[in-house]
C-alpha cells in the first residue's frame, strides 16, 4: 500500500467479533490507520488496546445501528478531522426464522441496520473520496445474495436490498476511482455460524454435530471457511491491483453456492 493510502483511515464496521474483528486485525498489521464502529464500548477499546500500532491512533465509535442517527452523529465529529478512504460495512445478520413468521419491525429494524446506515456512512465519507479521486466502499453481506438460505427470510430480504443498493452506487461512484463491491461469506467460523447451527438443531432435533457435519458436507471443499480468508479478499480489493473490479459480488463459500 502507498503511504498516503495508510496515512488516512478506515472504517471497520462490527469489529469486535468474527469477520469484523479479523478485517481489522488485518488491516492494522498492514499498517491502516482504523475506526472501529460497533455498540459494545467496552469491547472496542479491548480490541484497540491490541491492535499493532501505525502511524496515528486507532479510534472507535460505540453506536447501536438500530439508531442511524446517533451513528451520523457520532461518526461525523471524527471525519471533520480524520480523512476516511476505505469503508467496510458490515453488521450482524438478522435473526433466522421463516419469513411468514417474521413481524413487520424485524424487517425495519433490519433495513435500518445494514441498508440505512450503510447509506449514512457512505455519505459522509464518499466526499472525501471524490476530493481525492480514491475510494474503497466493501459491503460484506451473504450467499442469500446467489440464492436465498432456507429459514432465514428477514435476512435474504435484506440482504438482496443491500447488494442492489451496492451496484447502482458503484454506478455513480465508479468515475471518480472509487469502487464499491461486495463479499458473500458461505458458512464462515463465526460466533453467527455458530447460533445458526444450533438454532437447525433444535429445529430439527438432530444434534449440534450431526447439523454441523451435514453443513461441512455441502461445501465442496468440505470445510468451513476461517474469517481470515474475508479479510484476505478485503485486503485485495483495497489495493490498487483491484482498481477495475467495480460493482459486482465476490462468493468466497468453498463452492457451496449452486449458480455462478
Amino acid at each position: 500500500m502507498n503511504n498516503s493510502l495508510l496515512n488516512n483511515y478506515a472504517i471497520v464496521c462490527g469489529s469486535t467479533q468474527g469477520i469484523g474483528l479479523c478485517i481489522a486485525q488485518n488491516l492494522a498489521k498492514k499498517g491502516f490507520n482504523l475506526i472501529l464502529v460497533s455498540r459494545n464500548k467496552k469491547k472496542l477499546k479491548q480490541i484497540i488496546s491490541s491492535l499493532p500500532k501505525t502511524n496515528k491512533e486507532h479510534l472507535f465509535v460505540a453506536c447501536d445501528f438500530n439508531n442511524p442517527d446517533d451513528l451520523k452523529e457520532k461518526v461525523s465529529s471524527l471525519i471533520k478531522k480524520h480523512k476516511v478512504t476505505i469503508l467496510i460495512n458490515n453488521t450482524g445478520g438478522p435473526s433466522s426464522g421463516s419469513i411468514l413468521e417474521s413481524q413487520k419491525e424485524d424487517f425495519i429494524s433490519a433495513f435500518k441496520m445494514h441498508v440505512i446506515c450503510s447509506q449514512v456512512l457512505t455519505k459522509l465519507v464518499v466526499p472525501e473520496m471524490k476530493k481525492i479521486k480514491f475510494g474503497r466502499i466493501i459491503n460484506i453481506i451473504s450467499t442469500s445474495v446467489k440464492a436465498p438460505i432456507q429459514n432465514l427470510g428477514v435476512s435474504n430480504t435484506i440482504r438482496g436490498a443491500v447488494a442492489n443498493w451496492s451496484k447502482t452506487l458503484s454506478n455513480e461512484l465508479g468515475e471518480y476511482s472509487i469502487t464499491v463491491n461486495n463479499i458473500l461469506p458461505g458458512y464462515t467460523n463465526t460466533k453467527r455460524l455458530e447460533s445458526l447451527i444450533q438454532k437447525k438443531s433444535e429445529l430439527s432435533g438432530k444434534s449440534a454435530n450431526v447439523v454441523k457435519q451435514q453443513m461441512i458436507n455441502s461445501v465442496p471443499v468440505k470445510r468451513f471457511g476461517e474469517p481470515e480468508e474475508v479479510a484476505h479478499l478485503v485486503s485485495f480489493l483495497i489495493s490498487s491491483k483491484a482498481s477495475y473490479i467495480n460493482g459486482t459480488n465476490i462468493v468466497i463459500d468453498g463452492g457451496r453456492t449452486a449458480s455462478l
